[in-house]
């Protein structure tokens, strides 16, 4: 019999647990609402940043803990590696998938397909099923997670639909999963990401969009007038007065000398980790976005404290915290005024902390009957 997994954190200290938490993108939505979250991570830079933003920051690999090391989670997140899956990675998710979703058709039956998995030449491939594992344990521990939220890129949609008939026929959840647009929930940034929210509290929904979305040439007062116009690179770096244009480090239409061009007025195009090697014409002069601007077109407050190497990549990794807010919260049946979104993202990082720290209430209504105490 293997060995039980280490207790991360014990009963009744922790909301969430984060699987694949990266810098905190899904941390920071969930310090915003008021609640208490762990977040497992391996990569030592992105542990650098959680610590010096006063979260959880050992490292740690997913594969060897389970629901047991957090019993007092009752929320499940998690946003798995995807570089395999995008369609400027290596493409070797792609090339898996049909296996991969014959492992979860073979999960949701019983089976230890752990070996198996292992065996896929790139093993971050296979870390789309760990979330699945921790709720199947869960499971049968008869301590199921009541909330699950799983994002990632609109490659891996198939694999949410695959897991989706798992939660409704073998675990009794109520599952709603697609593909959303995170400028249509205030983020100055144009990124589709599939997501599946499933629940054993209600037949909630994916969140409702806030924002129009982005389309070249049209102006931002066109479409449903009953939704805010996208957000502007323009008003989340209001320090930047002049005008400005950012050519990207990609090439468009299938030219590599053809660069992407956005405007100060037009959301930022998809954030990356190459976002460093962007091209900002402002005032006659080039330069680069820092990493705090970088940051602020993903949703992170502009002072937080990025640390350890590859900063560009951590920030390309992560989920913009105003999108996971939203995510998060329509998981738990709740929907977020778009006011309060922009106030969290606009309040400092080290204010939220103090509040943490001080018990006062957090900056998004706390979507929990019972306050708790933030880790």
């Amino acid at each position: 019999m293997p060995a039980l997994p280490e207790v991360l954190i014990g009963q009744d200290k922790i909301d969430m647990v984060d699987l694949f938490a990266g810098p905190g993108g899904l941390d920071v939505a969930a310090r915003w609402m008021g609640l208490s979250v762990y977040g497992l991570e391996w990569d030592a830079d992105a542990c650098a940043t959680r610590g010096a933003a006063q979260l959880n920051d050992s490292v740690h690999d997913v594969r060897k803990y389970g629901p047991r090391s957090v019993p007092g989670a009752t929320i499940l997140v998690g946003g798995p590696p995807c570089q395999t899956f995008t369609v400027a990675g290596t493409g070797s998710g792609r090339r898996a998938l049909d296996r991969v979703l014959g492992f979860i058709e073979r999960m949701g039956a019983g089976e230890d397909v752990r070996d198996e998995v292992a065996k896929l030449d790139d093993e971050r491939t296979g870390l789309v099923l760990e979330p699945l594992r921790w709720v199947l344990e869960a499971h049968r521990d008869r301590r199921p997670f009541k909330t699950i939220v799983l994002e990632q890129v609109p490659a891996v949609e198939p694999v949410w639909a695959a897991m989706r008939e798992v939660l409704e026929d073998k675990l009794n959840y109520h599952v709603d999963h697609g593909v959303l647009r995170t400028e249509e929930f205030g983020v100055p940034q144009t990124r589709r990401r599939a997501v599946l929210i499933a629940s054993r509290e209600g037949e909630y929904k994916l969140p409702k969009a806030t924002h129009r979305p982005y389309r070249k040439g049209v102006l931002r007062s066109a479409g449903d007038s009953t939704r805010r116009p996208w957000e502007t690179m323009g008003e989340a770096l209001p320090h930047r007065a002049d005008p400005f244009e950012v050519i990207s480090n990609y090439g468009t239409g299938g030219n590599p000398k053809l660069r992407g061009r956005r405007t100060s007025d037009q959301p930022s195009a998809t954030v990356t980790g190459k976002i460093s090697r962007n091209r900002v014409l402002q005032g006659g002069a080039e330069g680069r976005f820092s990493p705090e601007e970088a940051g602020r077109l993903q949703t992170f407050p502009l002072d937080y404290p990025w640390r350890g190497g590859d900063i560009a990549q951590q920030i390309g990794n992560a989920v913009p915290p105003v999108f996971a807010l939203h995510v998060l919260s329509a998981a738990l049946g709740k929907q977020v005024d778009p006011e309060d979104a922009r106030r969290a993202v606009d309040t400092s990082w080290s204010e939220v902390c103090r509040r943490a720290s001080s018990g006062e209430p957090p900056i998004v209504a706390n979507p929990l009957p019972e306050q708790r105490p933030l880790f």
